[in-house]
This record gives structure tokens, sequence and C-alpha cells, in this order.
């Protein structure tokens, strides 16, 4: 997983190419924009170490995964010029286009053991280049036994109590995203060769992360498990949206839905969600 806070640094004191090493392949970019060929394109769904490994939220409670299903739907690769910007830029400028997922793909991102790789879902052919931006949809499966976009399933303990969990988070979303940010860069597809992209989901967001400050964004933005916790049958809590909105305070719940918005990354870079 990127070190988070190596990079948040790098990023505040304006040089993250450098920080990151980015500038060994800076030279690469013009000569991949140039390259003639097809090459692969994969692309890879990240629940990052928050998912395989657990982590105590910032309530307190440790939270394990047993399963964490996202369906992903409409994922589409960009050679772009110029550089898409999230936070300044409404629409995507593409030179090359590639659709990675066209249907409803539901991939369980708590797959593997603790240091496993993140999910592969797919790969398609594309023209070389370099693929700096990337835009995919959440969406709720019309088919098979996941009933929701975002499903969570596992187990929560705090202080000798455990709790099943079953969270149904059925929030359609859609992402327009930049370059992946990360400790490599990704998307330079040269001629005969594979390229990887990578869908990222922050679930920390809607948790938060007890080894992050209390007065860190992580924190202050995200609802904890306390507030499910006290929805609690018999050891179990079973909820959807609907539910959570009528058990929830307003701000709890306002909260949650912009957490979950706020799931889409492409490694460390942000993403502009446009459906809600």
């Amino acid at each position: 997983m990127v070190n988070r806070q190596a990079l948040l640094t790098s990023l505040a004191l304006g040089c993250p190419l450098l920080a990151l090493g980015y500038s060994s392949q800076a030279n690469e970019v013009g000569q991949t924009l140039a390259a003639e060929g097809s090459g692969t394109l994969a692309i890879v769904a990240n629940g990052e170490d928050f998912v395989r490994q657990g982590f105590v939220t910032k309530d307190g409670w440790r939270i394990d995964f047993d399963h964490v299903y996202v369906t992903l739907d409409n994922v589409k690769a960009y050679q772009t010029e110029p550089a898409f910007d999230p936070d300044e830029d409404e629409m995507i400028q593409a030179k090359e286009l590639v659709s990675l997922i066209e249907e409803p793909t539901t991939v369980d991102l708590a797959a593997g053991g603790a240091d496993a790789d993140p999910i592969s879902v797919t790969e398609k052919e594309g023209s070389a280049g370099f693929y700096n931006a990337l835009s995919w949809e959440v969406v709720t499966p019309q088919t098979g036994d996941i009933s929701s976009a975002i499903m969570l399933q596992g187990t929560a303990k705090k202080e000798g109590k455990t709790i099943d969990f079953s969270l149904n988070l059925d929030q359609p979303l859609a992402y327009k995203c930049g370059e992946y940010v990360g400790d490599v860069r990704k998307g330079f597809l040269q001629a005969d060769r594979e390229t990887e992209l990578e869908t990222t989901f922050h679930f920390d967001h809607i948790f938060g992360d007890a080894e992050a400050p209390m007065d860190d964004a992580i924190n202050t933005g995200a609802v904890g498990f306390g507030p499910m916790a006290k929805l609690a049958n018999n050891g179990t809590v079973n909820a959807d949206l609907e539910m959570l909105q009528q058990e929830l305070s307003a701000q709890e719940y306002q909260t949650l839905k912009k957490a979950i918005i706020g799931l889409g990354h492409v490694g460390e870079g942000h993403c502009k969600e446009t459906a809600n």
C-alpha cells in the first residue's frame, strides 16, 4: 500500500513527482505518447490493506472483512491532452479511448490473503500511449446473489464484544479520474506490452482510522462503526441504506453518504464523482 503520509507530505511540498521518483519516467511520457502499435490494458480493483488486512476504526472497533463486493460498470481508459484534473475540469478530452468493462461486473475486494494483489478484473487491447485518465461507475447488479452496489461483510470487535455485520450500501456512483497516483506510475502502454490501471476504494473514509490523528480529515469526515454497532441484534448488524437513514442521526447519515461518495480513487489520486 502507498505510504500515504509520505505521499501527502510530498504533495504539500509541491513536488510529488520528485518525492515519488516519478521524474525518472518523465521522459518516457513523450516517447510513449508517440508510440505506434498496440498492447494490453489490464484493469484491477483495489480495496488496499484496510480491506485485506483489517484495521481499527476511529472509534476503536477492530474491523476484519470477509467480503467486500463492489459492482463495476462502464470502465473506460483514456489518453488525454491536456491531462484531466478532477478538481478543475468537467470533461475528459480524449485522444484515445478503450472500453474496459461494458456490463456490470462484481468483484470481491477482500478475496485472497492479507498480502494478496489487487483483484484482476479484465484486460483489453489498446493503442500504445499514456493512459492518464479513467472513468468508471459503481452500479446495482441486476443478476446474481449480490443485490447492492457495495456490500460489506465481516466482524467488528471492541472491548470483548464481537459483532457480525452485513452492510448493503446500494449507492450508485460515477467517477472521472486523472492519472493514477502511487509509488509507481501506471498507464504507460508500449506496443506488444502490458500496463495496468486501477480503480481504488478507500473504505477508511467511511470508518476512519485509529492510527491517524483524530483531527485528521480521514477521521473528521468518517462516521466510524459505533453508530452501526448500536443497531446490533443478538450480535449481528444487517442493515441497508434505508435502515441506516432511519436509525442514524441526520448528521451521521449525511456523513456516511458523503464518505460513500468519496470512496473512489486512482491510488491516492482523487476523482470527480458525477452521479450525486
